[in-house]
């Protein structure tokens, strides 16, 4: 099994749903977002998934998150936009692209991160 990982970044503002304590108020994170893919085959160029490829794709669905407040966008209506709805919405999206897509990990800090896979 083979499996590559591409890093980006964005920022973006949110609050937390039914929370009681700060991260109930409005407040922002510059997050980092991990993607990883995996899979069996190489191509003939020796690579699973070329990481220009990936890079582009992640940062297609990141940049639809960078610089808003993720509470006003239609796919989380009603939805407390945690590290791990954030993760699973990435996740979700980047699947649609990329179909050997392993798991995505959305840190908020440089010491909590949450992640999500099928």
């Amino acid at each position: 099994m083979f499996e590559v990982k591409i890093e980006t970044h964005f920022s973006s503002a949110h609050h937390l749903l039914n929370y009681k304590g700060a991260c109930e108020n409005q407040h922002g994170h510059n997050w980092k977002v991990e993607v990883y893919v995996r899979g069996e085959e190489l191509d003939k160029s020796g690579i699973l998934l070329d990481f220009k490829i990936l890079k582009k794709k992640v940062n297609e669905v990141v940049d639809y998150l960078d610089h808003k407040d993720i509470n006003e966008l239609p796919e989380f209506e009603g939805v407390s936009p945690s590290s791990e709805h954030i993760a699973r919405f990435l996740y979700k999206k980047i699947k649609e692209e990329i179909s050997n897509v392993y798991k995505v990990n959305v840190w908020e800090t440089t010491t909590s991160r949450a992640s999500y896979w099928e």
